[in-house]
């Protein structure tokens, strides 16, 4: 018994023995791991320990940071400047197409030379408000010189320049309202003229928006009193019409003598035209109205639109089809693209007939107009309408009767030589206030009738006469043997 008992406990110690044997290995695994996580560890830390010890990396670790910290905080800015412009801002447009674009720039030059005036009323303050006004007033920053030459009555030319608003950022303050100006122009875009692309943007507070239609409304203004009481006349650049000089006083009326009755006739035509506007249109009528003035050289005929466009409140726009590089697209374009309120004149109407076969000297072969190209831009489908065309020749017979039939022209009318009565008329004109009695005229056309000058001699021959001869009867009388010399048809001013 008691060695069973033994036996049982050997056994026991032998198991114990065993399992405490298996283990031990296992333990000095962990143990052995555990040494080398250790050792890891202490590694690592030494290696980080010796890049923040390092100045390099430490500056470009900070300048990556710093790049950052400014990128977003640029996004940060601009968003916020984006939502500020947006709640707070408001800009208008303009291009360089539209019709106000160059009375904002005229607007703007006069804003920059009243800001620039001394004050009307001087201050109390004096030289310290005076210093004041000067630092914080708006300033125009970039500016262009716009030079022209004017002719005094005498004559002589007179030069003037102007300052006028230049490409880049300007301010303006009107109406209390601060206003931010950008004109910029685009190089490489061009208009149909071969001009640079340009924009004006106006940009204020929203607060102050209501200013935008009171300067478009005030530049407007300016714009018609700089025409008032004168005559604009258009000519062709390119594709487009445009001012040709400065607008010119109006010619009276009564400063163009023709044929008796004829003018008056012409005036009293337009005017009924005018005012059936309706009829036309209620009848399917084209509303338009041409005529043709034809006669000799210097009898009036370009004198005379000058002079109705006056009278009718009118400007005028000329082209000559014997114009070089004028095509038949870009006739149709101009007559399509009228300014309101003007008159087309085309000079030599005869050019669309012509030989095109002779070359001059430049390789240039005669006009490009055709003669259908003509013809439908008078009538054609896509011919302009609200419109009144004067068309001059010097030659009538070169003129094909497709052109002159109604619908085309719808008044032929013949401009000749100076009549008797016509002679007469001139002559007061220029003497009333020297022959009271008329004893003058009576002798100046006794001597043109001796030396058959009557329906020999143009309208334009006569007034270059008078003009030489200014308040001086006898001379003007004295002068009538040289005119008579000059042959028929070649009559020039002395």
């Amino acid at each position: 018994m008691v060695m069973h008992e033994n036996a049982n406990a050997n056994a026991a110690e032998s198991a114990i023995a065993s399992i405490t044997g298996a283990r031990a290995p296992k333990q000095h695994a962990l143990n052995q791991l555990s040494t080398v996580g250790q050792g890891s560890g202490s590694g690592s830390g030494s290696i980080w320990s010796q890049l923040l010890s390092n100045p390099f990396f430490t500056a470009g670790f900070g300048l990556a940071g710093l790049g950052a910290a400014a990128r977003y905080g640029s996004r940060a800015l601009s968003s916020a400047a984006s939502l500020i412009k947006h709640r707070m801002l408001v800009d208008v447009e303009i291009t360089r197409h539209d019709k106000s674009y160059p009375w904002i720039l005229d607007w703007m030059t006069r804003q920059y030379h009243t800001q620039l005036a001394p004050p009307a009323h001087p201050s109390r303050l004096g030289i310290v408000e005076s210093l004041i006004r000067r630092r914080w007033s708006p300033r125009l920053h970039h500016l262009q010189i716009d030079t022209q030459v004017v002719k005094s009555p005498a004559g002589s030319d007179h030069t003037t320049f102007a300052l006028v608003p230049g490409h880049g950022s300007h301010i303006l303050r009107y109406k209390n309202a601060f206003i931010a100006v950008s004109r910029e122009r685009v190089e490489r875009s061009q208009d149909s003229q071969g001009r640079p692309f340009e924009t004006l943007k106006l940009t204020t507070l929203y607060h102050y928006r209501h200013v935008f239609e009171d300067i478009l409304r005030e530049s407007h203004e300016m714009a018609n009193r700089s025409v008032e009481g004168k005559t604009v006349v258009y000519t062709s650049h390119r594709m487009a019409w445009e001012p040709s000089g400065e607008p010119k006083r109006r010619r009276p009326f009564q400063s163009v003598v023709l044929q008796h009755g004829l003018a008056e006739r012409i005036l009293h035509d337009i005017r009924e035209f005018q005012d059936a506007r309706t009829w036309y249109l209620d009848r399917g009528i084209p509303y338009r109205r041409g005529y043709l003035l034809y006669g000799p050289p210097g009898t009036g005929k370009t004198s005379f639109v000058q002079a109705l466009a006056g009278e009718m409140d009118c400007n005028i726009a000329m082209l000559s089809l014997s114009q070089r590089g004028l095509t038949d697209d870009l006739l149709n374009q101009l007559l399509v693209q009228v300014p309101p309120r003007t008159i087309v004149l085309l000079e030599d109407a005869d050019a669309a007939f012509s030989n095109r076969q002779q070359v001059d000297s430049h390789g240039y072969s005669g006009a490009n107009v055709t003669y259908s190209g003509l013809l439908n831009a008078l009538d054609g489908v896509a011919s302009a309408e609200e419109r009144i065309i004067f068309m001059t020749t010097n030659h009538l017979d070169r003129l094909d009767d497709a052109l002159i039939r109604p619908g085309r022209v719808d008044m032929t009318l013949h401009l000749g030589h100076a009549t008797e009565d016509q002679m007469e008329r001139l002559w007061d004109r220029f003497y009333a206030e020297h022959d009271r009695d008329g004893s003058g005229r009576r002798r100046f056309i006794d001597k043109a009738r001796k030396h058959d000058l009557v329906d020999k001699v143009s309208t334009a021959a006569l007034q270059g006469l008078f003009v030489y001869n200014k308040g001086h009867v006898e001379g003007a009388i004295a002068m009538v043997d040289q005119l008579a010399a000059l042959r028929p048809g070649q009559q020039k001013s002395p």
